[in-house]
């Protein structure tokens, strides 16, 4: 718990900054990441085709809706803890710059969901491609930081959210692809059609 909060006072103060003040803020909303998923949509389109898109779509839906209810509505009340922003020892000492919010902390929500997404991506669609890979969990884990930066978080709560959204992305992978036989899900694209990332490999079969 100490290491814990040490952590977060070195994130959310020691490195306190009006640059980061004023990006990270924008950078942890989920609205402004709506043109990056729409663009995700349409080289998957390019990719697979409308079928396989919207069954991989749908797969991606049903795991963040799942990280999120478990997050937000079981681990949430079960757990009990607080926000950095309504700790009372904290409250006065919290750099808080979107404001508090619910009260309950652990495990981030913000974290689950970008995980989650970021799971399902590394194990389908991007799974043979190693860098854009790199690139999407480290996105999620920016967004994790921010979520301590700006106050919302602790450090132990983005952790937990990872974990768990990495988790329920494995599950859920597993079992869809389960479901279809494997064949709506995968990093190649059917015959006849191109990569739509850059690769320094050719991936075709």
């Amino acid at each position: 718990m100490s290491l814990d909060y040490a952590l977060f006072e070195f994130i959310n103060q020691d490195l306190a900054n009006p640059f980061f003040d004023w990006l990270l803020p924008i950078y942890r909303d989920k609205v402004t990441w709506v043109p990056a998923y729409l663009v995700v949509a349409f080289l998957l389109y390019r990719a697979y085709g409308l079928r396989r898109t919207l069954y991989l779509l749908a797969c991606i839906g049903l795991v963040i809706g799942a990280a999120d209810q478990l997050a937000a509505s079981v681990l949430k009340p079960l757990v009990g803890r607080l926000r950095p922003c309504a700790e009372p020892l904290m409250m006065d000492r919290v750099r808080d710059l979107v404001g508090c919010g619910g009260k309950l902390s652990f495990p981030s929500n913000h974290a689950t969901n970008h995980f989650a997404l970021a799971g399902v991506l590394a194990l389908t669609f991007l799974r043979d491609r190693p860098l854009w890979k790199t690139i999407v969990y480290c996105w999620a884990a920016t967004i994790c930081f921010a979520q301590v930066y700006v106050g919302k978080h602790w450090p132990g709560d983005v952790l937990g959210g990872a974990i768990l959204g990495l988790l329920l992305a494995y599950i859920g992978v597993y079992v869809y692809t389960r479901l279809t036989k494997q064949a709506a899900i995968g990093a190649t694209p059917p015959p006849g059609r191109a990569e739509s990332l850059p690769s320094s490999r050719n991936h075709s079969r």
